[in-house]
């Protein structure tokens, strides 16, 4: 299933060859620093330059196992050389055409392979692409109220959608997201998320006392919610939000950017509840790395709308289209059930962790290769991160307190069984069982990190 490593050779992976961060990678950042947008969130000092599957090199030359995949982005893992293959004969051919304004040919040709492996409430879809995830979230809030030309959306807490303007103002996952940028976009209203009971909320709470179902243009859902934590919703919750848009006539929209593609073991994570959605909205994994996304809906609803109601000059670039045509293929050639195989014993092998740490490992949840781990304060989950970290093993916080794995859909089963090995070790040294071997702590990185070979 994976690709042969070109950059291991005979070296085990991970294999750390200087301390991290390394010399080298300590530079770097501090010549980042001074350059960069200090908005950007950095988790830890990682600084990579090539990968091969799930390998990753940083310039230092330590090898790192990718369990975060730039955050669920590479499906396929790094450079996979049927992706590549794509790339680099698309890019022999045209680099870039406007399929906002002309007659694109990949683009069509990428339109109905995501339509069609899409499920949508009504049978005919119709897609439209964009860039990136926030993108598309800004579509989908302006096709919805184009459509049904109602005014209010209604999205969740815990949710993540985007930081643009329409797309943060549709995140809750936390406030630091909308301080000191509002006003926001007006119309939007929080529902609680993820239990049967929370759905009462509709009726009780927006309906009788806020606004009028008749004038709520859509609801706009995470079927498994991201960066707020992994959360995994109770069965019967995304029937319940189905009927409710049946009944008032709301749009349905399912936010699968980081749960789609094939992470969860199924195409679309949606489709593990058997509902479908009027509008469905994917990026990250669907073009393995490249930037792409797609907005895929019930045919009439983008039918509603005609030339110039919206666009984009770089959406549906033919060389990120060529990506994600072979990324499809891909996916339907074995990597989505391998998501399912590999997740499973990613479960198996996680499960105990709770009755071995009691209390300090809150909770193991998920599907396919989209696994949340609780720990029982955000303190302990970035310990455990950074533990990780430091034997070679790229795993990311998520929600509150919770760290998650996601692989790419190319894991194998020994790669998956290392991860686990050392993911139980960084979980043993932060719950205060001795160390292996010798950690540079994260309080003491930051330390060094401001020394003189830093600064250099």
């Amino acid at each position: 299933m994976s690709a042969s490593n070109r950059l291991a050779g005979d070296r085990p992976v991970p294999d750390l060859v200087t301390e991290l961060p390394g010399p080298k990678a300590r530079a770097h950042v501090a010549y980042d620093e001074t350059w960069t947008s200090p908005s950007l969130p950095r988790a830890y000092p990682i600084v990579p330059v090539r990968g091969d599957g799930l390998t990753l090199e940083d310039i230092d030359g330590n090898l790192f196992l990718d369990f975060a995949a730039g955050i669920a982005v590479n499906s396929t893992g790094h450079a996979h050389p049927a992706v590549v293959a794509a790339i680099k004969e698309q890019a022999g051919e045209l680099l870039h055409f406007s399929a906002s304004d002309f007659y694109l040919p990949i683009y069509a040709e990428t339109c109905q392979r995501i339509a069609e492996i899409t499920p949508v409430a009504g049978g005919r879809a119709r897609a439209y692409l964009g860039n990136s995830g926030t993108e598309v979230v800004e579509t989908a809030i302006k096709l919805a109220r184009f459509a049904t030309k109602r005014p209010y959306v209604v999205a969740f807490l815990g949710a993540f959608h985007g930081r643009s303007y329409g797309s943060v103002s549709l995140t809750a996952s936390k406030s630091k997201y909308h301080a000191g940028f509002g006003p926001l976009l007006p119309g939007v209203y929080h529902a609680p998320y993820g239990r049967v009971e929370d759905l009462r909320w509709f009726d009780e709470v927006l309906f009788d006392k806020l606004v009028p179902a008749a004038e709520v243009a859509a609801i706009v859902v995470e079927p498994i919610q991201g960066e707020g934590g992994y959360i995994v919703p109770e069965d019967g919750f995304l029937h319940g939000l189905r009927a409710i848009c049946d009944q008032h006539g709301i749009l349905l929209v399912a936010d699968e950017i980081q749960s789609g593609a094939g992470r969860t073991g199924t195409m679309w994570a949606i489709e593990g509840w058997g509902v479908k959605p009027d509008i469905l909205l994917t990026a990250k994994g669907i073009a393995s790395g490249l930037p792409l996304a797609a907005l895929v809906a019930r045919a009439d609803l983008l039918e509603a709308w005609g030339p110039g109601a919206h666009g984009s000059t770089y959406g549906g670039n033919p060389v990120a289209c060529a990506a994600a045509l072979a990324t499809i293929d891909l996916l339907q050639g074995g990597l989505v059930e391998n998501a399912r195989v590999r997740g499973e014993q990613a479960q198996a092998g996680l499960a105990p962790l709770g009755g071995r740490f009691p209390g300090f490992v809150r909770d193991v949840r998920g599907r396919g290769l989209m696994i949340g781990i609780e720990f029982d304060t955000a303190e302990h989950a970035e310990e455990v991160q950074w533990a990780a970290f430091q034997r070679g093993l790229l795993v990311l916080e998520c929600g509150k307190s919770s760290v998650r794995l996601s692989p790419a859909l190319t894991v194998s089963e020994a790669e998956m069984a290392t991860a686990l090995r050392i993911f139980g070790e960084a979980v043993a040294e932060v719950a205060g069982e001795p160390a292996d071997r010798p950690i540079l702590h994260a309080a003491e990185a930051a330390h060094a990190m401001t020394g003189v070979e830093a600064a250099g």
